[in-house]
């Protein structure tokens, strides 16, 4: 109900907002409204369309890592924490193993893997749902992880940067120095996801069993940050790139030779799981164009450019410091699109320039953040989701925790001005 009431609003207040600038003389407003709606229903299908051959080659190759016992073995070694998180999931269920890898794809940073891992997790988690087209407490959980995914290194922000440093002509710039920052805001945007769905999920966070598995994940991650904050960031930076990139193609190796080893038809098998793919992208189709379409209107009509004026006005008002400002369209539409947000990440290294302080929070935001409506909706579509339940109120208190995080962070590293 609530993603239906968001998916409506933005339309009606969209369409309202339009009627109000036509009266104010704005006679063009409707045709760009239109204009960005076709625009986003294309985007939509070509988003689908690029993920197919993602989905392929991610499913085909899980295919045989499950066939070759290779996703039971991921799965037993993960189910310690995954048996708190997720109660529902039997111990051994292939839905253990997706998730598994999926997460790790997260955490690493490598979203080309972990969307089609995803799918295939929400696929084998639908099995266990009693009530098809409703979605599961283990569901909601696995999506929220998703929406507030933990990653080690931002990749693109810093190639991004980078190459803006280099056409600025900023002499002895290091794009890496979102690293830490930004490691820290998403790692606690993911904790409040992970939080706000256990709390409404009663899950049990005082016992031993549930903290000491997350313990042991937390100190893990406390130790690879210490280990990280002794490197220069750049050299930080290049370390975790390629250790992300060697891990997943070793368990691409693992897989095949696991399979071969187990005397599997291994391109048979490959074949046979990829030939999913298409299906499982054209399935989700109407859902991100219906979602697209809407999000697309809410920016043509100004209405981001109102809701931000206002913060403005409420922040001046309480005395604080604005710097931060500039930044924060980003974080805005990071909820609802990538592809805005980055361009928007973009404008705000150009006008400000890319060492400026808005210029990395901007990147910061973009970087410990996640697309949360688009999550929603591929990852609900690909199963037949109509009702995500709390989904939506637990993933958006995850994305404003990442963005205050953000801005605290940023503040705390470099300061304002």
């Amino acid at each position: 109900m609530a993603l239906n009431l968001v998916w409506l609003g933005f339309f009606v207040v969209a369409f309202a907002t339009a009627c109000v600038r036509l009266l104010q003389g704005d006679v063009e407003i409707f045709a760009r409204l239109l204009a960005a709606l076709f625009e986003a229903a294309r985007s939509g299908f070509d988003i689908a369309l690029g993920l197919t051959g993602m989905m392929a080659l991610w499913l085909g190759l899980l295919r045989i890592g499950e066939k070759a016992g290779m996703v039971d073995l991921l799965a037993r070694a993960a189910a310690p924490l995954l048996r708190q998180l997720f109660p529902g999931v039997p111990a051994g269920h292939p839905a253990q193993g997706a998730m598994t890898m999926n997460l790790s794809a997260n955490l690493l940073g490598l979203d080309n893997a972990a969307t089609p891992l995803g799918l295939k997790a929400m696929r084998e988690l639908e099995t266990l749902n009693p009530r098809p087209g409703t979605a599961s407490d283990a569901q909601i959980m696995f999506v929220v992880l998703n929406t507030a995914g933990l990653t080690l290194i931002p990749t693109s922000v810093i190639a991004i940067r980078q190459s803006l440093a280099l056409r600025q002509g900023v002499p002895g710039f290091n794009a890496a120095d979102i690293l830490l920052p930004t490691l820290l805001a998403t790692f606690a945007s993911c904790l409040a996801g992970l939080l706000a769905v256990a709390v409404c999920q009663r899950l049990p966070l005082w016992r031993p069993r549930f903290l000491l598995p997350l313990a042991g994940v937390l100190a893990l991650l406390a130790a690879l940050l210490a280990g990280l904050a002794r490197l220069p960031a750049e050299q930080a930076a290049r370390i975790t790139g390629m250790a992300g990139a060697f891990c997943i193609l070793a368990l691409v190796v693992a897989f095949l030779v696991a399979g071969a080893w187990r005397r599997l038809p291994v391109y048979e098998t490959f074949v046979d799981g990829a030939k999913e793919g298409f299906g499982v992208a054209v399935q989700i189709v109407p859902y991100l164009v219906g979602m697209l379409c809407a999000i697309a209107l809410f920016r043509a009509a100004g209405c981001m450019d109102w809701l931000l004026a206002g913060v403005g006005r409420g922040v001046a008002a309480l005395g604080w410091n604005t710097d931060f400002l500039p930044a924060l369209p980003v974080g805005l539409m990071k909820v609802l699109s990538g592809a805005g947000a980055r361009g928007l990440m973009v404008d705000v290294m150009q006008t400000y320039g890319v060492a400026s302080f808005p210029g990395r929070l901007a990147a910061v935001i973009q970087g410990s953040t996640e697309t949360t409506f688009y999550v929603l909706a591929v990852y609900g579509g690909s199963v037949g989701l109509r009702n995500m339940r709390y989904a939506l109120g637990c993933a958006l208190v995850a994305d404003g925790v990442g963005v205050v995080a953000a801005v605290a962070v940023a503040y705390w590293f470099f300061g304002g001005g």
